[in-house]
């Protein structure tokens, strides 16, 4: 056994003894990456190509981009130089690889793969370590040195210091959770624990993040060292768990307050990054999306360990009008391209920007209120993204990417890389962090939240449970559901019965459906009665060794159709069958006419000979198939840029 699985181990027996029914005051715990394995299905091979050909394709990108060259400058004590390569979130970008491919090395462990990230690591440490004070920002150092942290005449927005900072905290968190190795989180806590020197309330500055993600990064840097006290023991520099948590919710308050001159006051950055007024004050979600959605998952992880009720209903408030008047049927977010920001309540055009990240900030948003709230909806919205504004984001390759999502288009082709590639490591950070969110706990209750073949190992109430799924979800309803309970015992088993199979399309009736099948649940080989609460059915009974759940949900094809004050989307109709959209790709339909007939009805057929296997949804009058459609996050892959239509007129 090497050292770094023993490491992995003992991590993985410290975490499982703290995961479900141990997470702040009743909220829902999720268990541990290490205590979840994925089994195949849907999801499995997609995962287990990820870990390996675009996990290594990111890498591969970044260096050759020039990532070593930075550090490695700042290392030798270059400064103000005038060259870097690469934009300057790309300290950043780099982080959030580590981030993400940390969480699929405790998924698919890859010798090979771990010494990649040793390697860029000890380029990070090497330039931090030119740094008596921690920082780290290579693009400051090399082109601005006396503008740290936007001072002096600098601007935040685009120079990036707290957002990269941030990042790095995530990194050096999910890098020892999965390897046990605490050298990138010494540097990253070292790096916290000097922000918290120089930000805060007067005298110290008032700097805020101008691109949100720090909030989460540092309130999660709080919980690993309040859930491990005996960690700091193994650090060489101080560790203050407290102070994360406090400068998580200063940059929190502080946005819409500004002002004042250097060095404690900032120019704001109004709206674009969330800093027009104060976010209690906040009615709408607004500016650029990503930063929006990230600020806001930061809001809700606060609230999580705070329980203060002025960010529970802001978290509740913003998430209301993100879902309910901008989210988009992919569980995309952002219309305008100007700014990458939201558009106004209620206009989703059919040509709206919807970035790849911008998904993936919804999607982590929704995945915390619904560990804040225990309330279903919540990942009814988390997995409308996962399917489909984010798993698009992807070829079927592992090595092409999207930056933006139309729900139509003419001409949309993947790229190898981007001149700004953000999307591939959000991509990389969702996918990794997503076995963790298929099960939760609380003090009295098992929470099934996604459907795919997994096992996982939890606490209810202290108790220590081991639960399993099999299922061909989301091509197929059927869900078995296996327990192993330590020791009989008896607690709540509540399964998330998704909101598109129970008539309710969108939470707010943004969207609109109609199934004709109602879901089905069995226990031990009994049909039970659905009692919903919250949106998941509760079966309360005592529990023992090997009994079964067998959920069946309706997986027939329908059509949706948006609120009437949508203007753009009057008069026209979505496909969608389970938590999959469709959309009429030209490869599949020549000469279609961008309409569909209101005789149209819907069949769903398996094609084991399309795109690795796939359900495609026909159009079919009169006997005859008028239109073939495949799930929106298959586009692009047969034909480089071939246009599709997700929005149809209805025709007669």
């Amino acid at each position: 056994m090497n050292k770094s699985f023993l490491a992995t181990v003992l991590v993985a027996i410290f975490l499982s003894s703290c995961s479900g029914g141990d997470s702040p005051q009743g909220a829902l715990g999720v268990p541990p990456l290490q205590d979840v394995s994925l089994d195949g299905g849907f999801w499995g091979p997609k995962m287990s190509q990820w870990a390996t050909i675009t996990a290594n394709d990111v890498l591969d990108k970044f260096e050759r981009d020039g990532i070593f060259a930075n550090f490695d400058s700042v290392a030798a004590g270059k400064r103000d130089i005038g060259f870097h390569a690469g934009p300057p979130w790309y300290d950043g970008l780099t982080y959030e690889s580590i981030r993400g491919i940390s969480d699929l090395l405790i998924l698919y462990p890859d010798d090979r793969l771990e010494k990649r990230l040793d390697t860029v690591i000890t380029h990070i440490i090497a330039a931090q370590d030119n740094e008596p004070t921690g920082y780290i920002n290579t693009y400051t150092q090399l082109n601005c040195n006396d503008k740290r942290w936007g001072k002096n005449g600098g601007q935040l927005r685009w120079q990036h210091d707290v957002y990269n900072s941030g990042c790095l905290v995530e990194a050096g968190i999910h890098f020892y959770r999965a390897t046990g190795k605490t050298n990138l989180l010494e540097a990253a806590t070292k790096l916290a624990n000097y922000m918290y020197e120089v930000m805060g309330p007067a005298p110290k500055w008032n700097v805020v993040p101008g691109h949100a993600q720090p909030e989460e990064a540092l309130i999660k840097l709080y919980r690993l060292y309040t859930d491990e006290p005996g960690l700091a023991s193994r650090l060489d520099i101080p560790v203050e768990a407290a102070h994360y948590k406090e400068l998580a919710e200063f940059w929190i308050e502080q946005r819409g307050h500004y002002g004042g001159e250097e060095p404690q006051g900032r120019p704001s950055e109004m709206t674009y990054a969330q800093d027009s007024i104060p976010i209690f004050e906040q009615q709408t979600i607004e500016g650029h999306a990503v930063r929006a959605t990230l600020l806001m998952t930061g809001l809700a992880a606060a609230a999580i360990e705070n329980h203060d009720p002025r960010y529970i209903e802001s978290a509740e408030r913003l998430w209301n009008n993100m879902a309910g008047q901008k989210w988009f049927i992919t569980g995309g977010v952002g219309a305008v391209h100007f700014d990458e920001k939201f558009g106004p309540d209620k206009y989703l055009p059919t040509d709206a920007y919807l970035e790849t990240c911008a998904a993936v900030g919804a999607g982590f948003f929704s995945q915390r209120m619904n560990e804040l709230t225990a309330k279903a909806f919540y990942m009814d919205e988390y997995e409308r993204a996962l399917y489909n504004n984010v798993l698009t984001g992807i070829s079927f390759s592992g090595d092409n990417y999207t930056y933006q999502n139309p729900l139509n288009a003419e001409h949309h082709a993947r790229w190898a890389w981007h001149g700004c590639p953000c999307c591939p490591p959000m991509f990389l950070k969702y996918m990794g962090a997503m076995p963790g969110y298929i099960f939760a706990a609380n003090d009295n209750s098992l929470f099934v939240n996604l459907f795919t073949s997994s096992h996982a190992s939890l606490h209810v109430g202290g108790k220590a449970v081991s639960v399993s799924q099999e299922t061909g979800y989301p091509w197929d309803g059927k869900v078995r559901i296996v327990l192993h309970p330590e020791k009989a015992g008896h607690f709540d088993v509540k399964v998330r019965i998704p909101g598109w199979a129970a008539g309710k399309e969108n939470p707010f009736g943004l969207y609109t459906s109609i199934v004709n099948g109602k879901p089905e649940i069995e226990v031990c080989g009994e049909k039970v009665p659905m009692e919903i609460e919250d949106g998941y059915a509760v079966i309360s009974r005592k529990w023992h060794d090997g009994d079964e759940i067998l959920l069946n949900i309706p997986m027939e094809p329908r059509f949706v159709r948006a609120h009437e004050d949508v203007k753009q989307l009057v008069g026209k109709t979505a496909i969608a069958c389970g938590p999959i959209v469709y959309c009429i790709e030209s490869v599949d339909n020549d000469g279609f006419d961008g309409s569909i007939s209101q005789e149209v009805t819907l069949e769903s057929r398996w094609r084991e000979d399309l795109l690795g296997g796939i359900n495609t949804v026909v159009g079919v009058k009169d006997g005859k198939d008028v239109f073939t459609a495949i799930p929106y996050y298959a586009v692009g892959n047969r034909i480089p840029g071939a246009g599709y239509t997700t929005w149809a007129m209805v025709g007669k």
